[in-house]
C-alpha cells in the first residue's frame, strides 16, 4: 500500500482528516534555514519567513530535530500556533536523531552545521524507543497534538559510512516498527524517509511499507539517473516524492556565472560548471531564467508531488513562487532534450 491510500489518518471522525499527495501542493517550505542553517538568523527574521510563507499560499512545512538542534521545529511551532490556529497547515518532521546536551559548547561558533543557541547537538539513533522520544520531543517544540508526515533522517552509506550496515538494522529491527504503528495508530498519517541518495531508498523498500519520500537533489535539471531504476520502483509502489535541494545546492540558482558556486553541498567541479553553463545559454535563447526551469522540471515527473528549494528570507519565498508561475515554451525543453542537457525519457513540463 502507498502513499494514496496510505495518507488517510484513522482519528475520531471529528478529527479525521484525508491527506493526499496533491493536498502538499507544488512549492513546500524547508525550515532548515530557520534553525540557523550555517548562519545565525534573528527570531523576527524567522517569523517573518514562515508568516511569508503561508500568506504567499504554501500549507506544506517541513522541519527536522537536527535543524538548530530544535530551534526550527520551534520557531516553527510558535508561528504556526499563531497564524494556523485550525491546525490547517501539513507537518512533517524527522526522526533518527536525538537531543544531548553539550554544556561547554561554544554556541557563537557553527556546530553540525547550525548556528544555534541551543545547548545541545544531535546524535543518532534508530531505535524503537528513540523513534518515539523524537516524535514526542517534536510534538512539544511543534506545539501540536499530531504530526503529519514523519520521515526517517539520513539513512544511508553517504551518511554512515561504515556504520551504515548497523544504523540500517538498527532501523529496520526497531524504528520502522515505531513509525508502522504511530501511522497504524493514525498517530501521524504517512510515513517515510528523508534521505540525499536513491540507494537507501530502494534498499528500504525491499523491507518496508512507506508512503513517501523526501529526497535532496537527485532528480533535477542536472541529474535524472533516478529515471532508471528508483522513480518506476516509486510508481510500481505509490509512493510520492518531496524534492529537496532543486537548485542542487546553489548553481541552478546562481547559474554558472556567479561567484561562489555549489554542487551537492561542495564547490562544483568543473564539468558540473560546463553543464550548467550549457544549459544557461538555452535558457537566455528562450528567455527562461534559470531557477524558474530548476523548479518546474522535476514537478513533471508524475512522482514527484511537492518541491522545497532552500528559501532564508520573505523575498526568496515571493521569488520562489513566482518562478514556478513564469511561462516556459515546449520548445525550450525540447531543445534541452536534443542537445542532450537532459534526458530525453524524462517528462516535460506542459505550457503553463
Amino acid at each position: 500500500m502507498g502513499a494514496a491510500r496510505r495518507m488517510t489518518c484513522t482519528m475520531e471522525a471529528e478529527d479525521r482528516r484525508t491527506l493526499s499527495p496533491a493536498m502538499l501542493g507544488p512549492l513546500g517550505f524547508g525550515s532548515a534555514p530557520i534553525g540557523n542553517l550555517y548562519q545565525a538568523m534573528p527570531d523576527d527574521e524567522a517569523t517573518a519567513t514562515v508568516e511569508a510563507a503561508w500568506q504567499h499560499g504554501l500549507r506544506y512545512f517541513d522541519t527536522a530535530p537536527h535543524y538548530g538542534f530544535g530551534l526550527s521545529e520551534k520557531r516553527l511551532g510558535e508561528t504556526l500556533a499563531r497564524i494556523d490556529p485550525g491546525q490547517q497547515a501539513i507537518v512533517s518532521t524527522k526522526v533518527g536523531r536525538l537531543l544531548a546536551p553539550v554544556p561547554d559548547a561554544d554556541l557563537s561558533r557553527p556546530r553540525q552545521g547550525f548556528v544555534s543557541p541551543e545547548p545541545v547537538e544531535s546524535c543518532f539513533d534508530y531505535s524503537y524507543d528513540g523513534v518515539m522520544r523524537s516524535w514526542e520531543a517534536s510534538r512539544e517544540r511543534l506545539r501540536r497534538e499530531r504530526i503529519d508526515i514523519l520521515y526517517a533522517h539520513d539513512l544511508g552509506e553517504m551518511t554512515h559510512g561504515e556504520d551504515h550496515a548497523e544504523r540500517l538494522a538498527e532501523f529496520l529491527d526497531g524504528g520502522y516498527r515505531a513509525m508502522r504503528e504511530l501511522r497504524d495508530s493514525g498517530a501521524v498519517d504517512a510515513i517515510g524517509l528523508g534521505v540525499n541518495e536513491t540507494a537507501i531508498c530502494e534498499t528500504v523498500l525491499g523491507h518496508a511499507d512507506l508512503d513517501l519520500i523526501l529526497l535532496a537533489g537527485r532528480y533535477t535539471l542536472l541529474e535524472q539517473d533516478a529515471l532508471d531504476g528508483f522513480l518506476p520502483l516509486c510508481a510500481a509502489r505509490n509512493v510520492c516524492i518531496v524534492l529537496g535541494g532543486p537548485f542542487n545546492s546553489g548553481i541552478l540558482a546562481t547559474g554558472a556565472k556567479g561567484g561562489d558556486l555549489h554542487y551537492n553541498y561542495a564547490p562544483a567541479p568543473p564539468d558540473i560548471v560546463a553543464r550548467v553553463a550549457a544549459i544557461e545559454a538555452v535558457c537566455e535563447a528562450h528567455g527562461v531564467p534559470l531557477p524558474a526551469a530548476a523548479l518546474q522540471f522535476p514537478l513533471a515527473h508524475a512522482q514527484i508531488a511537492s518541491v522545497i528549494p532552500g528559501t532564508r528570507t520573505p523575498g526568496q519565498i515571493c521569488s520562489a513562487t513566482d518562478l514556478l508561475a513564469v511561462p516556459i515554451p515546449p520548445d525550450f525543453w525540447r531543445e534541452l532534450a536534443d542537445r542532450q542537457l537532459i534526458r530525453t525519457d524524462a517528462p516535460l513540463p506542459q505550457n503553463n
